[in-house]
């Protein structure tokens, strides 16, 4: 019962504290924190409620543990919305460190009653080191970066109300419950959608951890379950029939060149002898897409093909997959929903070493040098690797420590949870 009596005060304090300002609002704090009691729950206190605990770790989003860390979170949140949730952070000021403005003060309780603040920064007006510390955490928790800004995404993130973060958890428990118990493999990747980020797995624990750019809201990333079975080094790119129709009949129609400047030759499917002249093709013409829809578009391998280095191939039925790409600075991106669909990963190489560890002559060395080549080259993986594309936008690492992601296809029903697309 230690950590529902902790969201109880916590919560107590901050209805006490909404109506407070000042010397009053730190008088009461300083009673919360004094209640009768308070020697049964004090040490537990500042374990779960500071920035000590640790917000990055080795828990695999699918595991035992996460599922057990969820249902307490659920249970945390419950009191602290039984009690009044939290403060709204008043959008007056830009806040970040050295600030004094009285908005600081309800961004103080707000942080305190979702644990990224300890009790021991105290009360004022001042954005202070303390306070700094705790919005980057409160940003790691929300896959935001970490630059101690209260900027308008973070503000938005903030003032998502604690009911609505309850139904989150609950969604996305009845998700992890269909996954987390089950065994998924000795060594695994996942593809987080909503946190545009890839875990892969072994022995219980996160190994690599890697940024990703997926599906925009308009072509989707999947939801799938798979085994990776394959590795193409400099593949040959191939454009979807919907890239053909929405991107590259309109670059043609405004650069006749687009396709020679980009390595890019027509064939008629099942046919690379015979290479088709674009200059052959009226690109203007309203019939032209539905013509070049069913026409192969190839890309030759190189440093500006859309896959650039490798290619990670699986079964299944959405013609997706997992590729490098030129574009690199993308992963720098807060919002990284730009894709058609495929997955792009970032440092592609370490996890193609990962996966290829276990297939005779393919070491970093090796693979590196079929790089250099320049030239394609399938690689078949001994054994198979288990891949699994999912969609959660809530977890917990720990006690304390909940993550939340924007819902980016509008999945957790909830529109305030879309904030993306309110921005």
């Amino acid at each position: 019962m230690q950590i529902k009596r902790r969201h109880l005060l916590a919560g107590a304090g901050v209805m006490a504290l909404s109506s407070a300002t000042g010397a009053k609002a730190d008088q009461i704090l300083q009673q919360i924190f004094n209640t009768h009691g308070r020697s049964a729950w004090n040490d537990q206190f500042d374990s779960h409620y500071s920035g000590d605990q640790k917000v990055i770790t080795t828990q695999p989003i699918f595991s035992p543990a996460t599922l057990s860390y969820v249902q307490q979170a659920i249970s945390n949140y419950e009191m602290i919305n039984a009690s009044g949730g939290w403060p709204n952070v008043p959008a007056t000021v830009k806040l970040e460190l050295g600030v004094v403005d009285p908005s600081v003060g309800p961004l103080r309780q707000r942080l305190m009653v979702s644990g990224d603040l300890d009790r021991n920064a105290g009360m004022s007006n001042a954005f202070d080191s303390y306070v700094d510390a705790a919005v980057k955490r409160f940003q790691t928790r929300h896959g935001l970066p970490a630059d101690g800004v209260v900027g308008e995404y973070t503000l938005k993130m903030m003032n998502v109300p604690v009911s609505t973060r309850l139904m989150q958890l609950r969604t996305n428990l009845v998700r992890l419950e269909t996954m987390a118990n089950s065994f998924l493999g000795d060594r695994y990747v996942v593809v987080n959608i909503p946190a545009a980020e890839i875990e892969a797995v072994e022995g219980g624990r996160v190994v690599q951890r890697h940024t990703a750019i997926v599906g925009k809201v308009s072509r989707q990333t999947p939801i799938l379950n798979s085994k990776i079975n394959e590795i193409i080094i400099n593949p040959y790119w191939n454009a979807p029939e919907s890239i053909i129709r929405k991107d590259i009949v309109p670059l043609m129609q405004k650069n006749p060149n687009y396709l020679a400047e980009n390595a890019i030759r027509i064939y008629n499917h099942g046919d690379l002898e015979n290479e088709i002249d674009p200059r052959s093709i009226d690109w203007h013409d309203p019939a032209t897409p539905d013509y070049v829809g069913k026409l192969r578009f190839r890309q030759d391998p190189g440093k500006i093909n859309a896959m650039a280095s490798v290619k990670i191939n699986f079964p299944n039925a959405h013609a997706v997959y997992m590729h490098d790409t030129p574009q690199q600075g993308l992963f720098n991106q807060l919002m990284r929903f730009e894709s058609s669909g495929c997955v792009r990963v970032q440092n592609v190489r370490d996890l193609v070493v990962w996966l290829l560890r276990d297939t005779p002559g393919w070491d970093r060395r090796s693979i590196e040098a079929q790089i250099k080549t320049g030239e394609s080259e399938p690689v078949h993986l001994s054994e198979p690797v288990p891949n699994y594309f999912t969609y959660i936008t809530a977890w917990s690492t720990g006690n304390g420590v909940v993550h939340f992601r924007d819902d980016i296809y509008g999945r957790d029903g909830s529109s305030d949870l879309q904030l993306t697309s309110a921005m």
